[in-house]
């Protein structure tokens, strides 16, 4: 019989599994019918020697005519032996985006943190956002050295950051996008083009911190912040960025810490799952250790704020004021540089130094023979270093209190 819209409504629903009814007008065109009464258009051929049956669409959403018309194209592709699903495949291949790829990326690296995420994430859709939702097959070797050359303008380290992430996500396309045949997307990884013609930006890595004789200075602004009044966010910020001095933590060590991961008793805190991936338990110096038992608790967090994540998201205009004290501009990350500077000014040897930061160790000692995983055996280092910074604050202010009289 000829299909037709009424002669498919009208076919019976078999009892179970599925039923094929075939067009006697255009031979390889047919319906299927399931148990549930679903009707799909099909069409079915040869080609290598292989029979291939290609679902052309549900009756409803294609018409009989247009299924007609598709099922006589598939045929046509049949017979001059080209599998329509694997063509489908091919060109869902060669049409991945930018951002498809970002998303398997993360589906398949469940190991990412959210940080991580993060960047990635920002670089694709600002950075790279005219080419998140092109083809990756569309982006070139010249592509990548145009678009590299603008970001560098806007700043060399974020285009560095920006194509290091590209070239990541086009690495692991070529893994997981072929062609049925096997053949990658890419047929090579376009961002390789920055290391053959040497574009790479040099970066001097960042070296700003508070300078060894504004320390106390900062610190008794930090004290003045935490008691004078400010709102309870510019108390809370104020215990945070003082946290980042005594202890080094990275910004997000600090704002994220909750309160199940600090015991007072034991004086010491845990970063469950730090930059490194290496958990680790540190001793709290004692300056430490007075502002979390004076901090109130209010939900999870050490520093907590009203805000969609529950804990502070930054301390901008406590780090405005350090700066000021310090006489240049600071990020909260620069405290961890101080840290650093302090330590060393206590003569703290180095490899302490770098446990303390949580920092990866290349060294084969201190990897295989040295307990990097519970470190409150360097209590009496933490101490020193929040003695050095307590000591300088008491000299800046002394030194104040001097200045003052000679004027009277």
């Amino acid at each position: 019989m000829k299909l037709t819209k009424s002669r498919v409504e009208s076919l019976p629903t078999p009892s179970e599994g599925q039923a094929f009814h075939w067009d006697d007008e255009l031979r390889g065109f047919g319906v299927r019918v399931t148990a549930t009464g679903a009707r799909s258009y099909i069409a079915q051929g040869r080609a290598a020697g292989k029979t291939h049956r290609v679902t052309l669409g549900a009756h409803g959403r294609l018409t009989c005519d247009e299924a007609r018309r598709k099922a006589r194209l598939a045929l046509i592709a049949l017979t001059d032996g080209k599998d329509p699903r694997a063509e489908k495949k091919r060109t869902a291949a060669l049409g991945v985006t930018l951002r498809e790829v970002m998303e398997g990326y993360f589906r398949d690296r469940t190991d990412l943190k959210a940080s991580t995420k993060s960047d990635i994430e920002k670089h694709v859709t600002r950075s790279l956002a005219e080419w998140a939702d092109r083809p990756i097959a569309s982006l070139t070797r010249d592509a990548c050295a145009v678009r590299f050359r603008e970001l560098t303008e806007r700043g060399p380290a974020q285009a560095n950051q920006a194509f290091r992430i590209l070239r990541a996500l086009l690495n692991y396309a070529r893994a997981a996008y072929r062609t049925p045949e096997g053949v990658p997307t890419l047929p090579e990884n376009p961002v390789a083009v920055l290391s053959e013609t040497k574009l790479w930006n040099r970066v001097t890595a960042k070296s700003r911190r508070i300078p060894n004789d504004r320390v106390g200075k900062v610190w008794n602004l930090l004290q003045e912040r935490r008691t004078d009044g400010l709102t309870t966010i510019g108390r809370t910020a104020a215990d945070a960025v003082c946290f980042l001095l005594l202890t080094g933590a990275r910004w997000n060590e600090a704002a994220e810490l909750t309160w199940d991961s600090v015991n007072l008793e034991d004086v010491s805190w845990h970063m469950t799952d730090p930059k490194n991936r290496n958990p680790v338990t540190l001793a709290l110096p004692p300056p430490a250790l007075a502002i979390l038992n004076n901090r109130p608790r209010v939900n999870d967090y050490v520093f907590p704020a009203r805000s969609t994540t529950g804990h502070l998201s930054d301390a901008r205009a406590t780090m405005a004021k350090v700066s000021e004290i310090a006489g240049l501009h600071l990020s909260p990350h620069d405290l961890r540089r101080t840290f650093r500077a302090v330590a060393g000014e206590c003569g703290i040897e180095l490899w302490k130094t770098k446990l303390l930061l949580n920092h990866v160790s290349t060294d084969v000692t201190i990897t295989n023979y040295t307990e990097t995983s519970d470190l409150r055996y360097l209590a009496p280092e933490v101490e020193k270093i929040a003695a050095w910074i307590e000591k300088q604050a008491a000299l800046a202010a002394a030194g104040n209190v001097v200045q003052m009289t000679a004027r009277a």
